[in-house]
Order: C-alpha cells, then sequence, then structure tokens
C-alpha cells in the first residue's frame, strides 16, 4: 500500500462524485418523467387538430413521485451548499 494514497477517503470521494454527479440528475429526470405520465396510458393523446392534448401532470401519483424526486434532488443541492459554506 502507498502511504500517499488515502484509499478509504478515494473511495468515499468516488462514491460521493458518483451520487451527486450522475444521481441527482437521474433522478431529476425520473422526476420529469412522472410528472409527465398521465392517467389514461392508453388513450389517444391527438386532439381533432392533430395537436398534443395531452394534460401534462393529470396523475396524482405521478405529481407525488416527481414531488418527492424532486425535493430529494432540493435537499441534495441545499446540503452540497451547506457544506461548502460551513466548510466541511
Amino acid at each position: 500500500m502507498n502511504s500517499w494514497i488515502d484509499l478509504d477517503a478515494l473511495w468515499k470521494i468516488v462514491v460521493l462524485g458518483l451520487v451527486a454527479g450522475a444521481g441527482l440528475p437521474a433522478l431529476f429526470a425520473v422526476g420529469l418523467h412522472a410528472i409527465s405520465l398521465s392517467g389514461r396510458e392508453g388513450a389517444a393523446t391527438t386532439d381533432a387538430t392533430g395537436d398534443d392534448a395531452r394534460i401534462i401532470g393529470s396523475n396524482p401519483v405521478g405529481i407525488a413521485a416527481g414531488a418527492l424526486c424532486f425535493a430529494i434532488v432540493l435537499a441534495g443541492i441545499g446540503w452540497g451548499i451547506y457544506s461548502v459554506v460551513a466548510g466541511t
């Protein structure tokens, strides 16, 4: 083992970087997908003129799941800002 490299700190940095660097944006995308789910998946989504007639956020479960995802993302952002300001 090399005395210059602290492997314990290195794996913590890598895991935190993966969670914050890829996990939060992925969770945000999941939240966007959840709020875009309609309550009627098999129904036609175009009106007589051919325009998209789907109502975004018509599924209460999707809205709740999206809100939970967004709350976790905001908590992660807040924790990151707090960590930088506090110097930890």
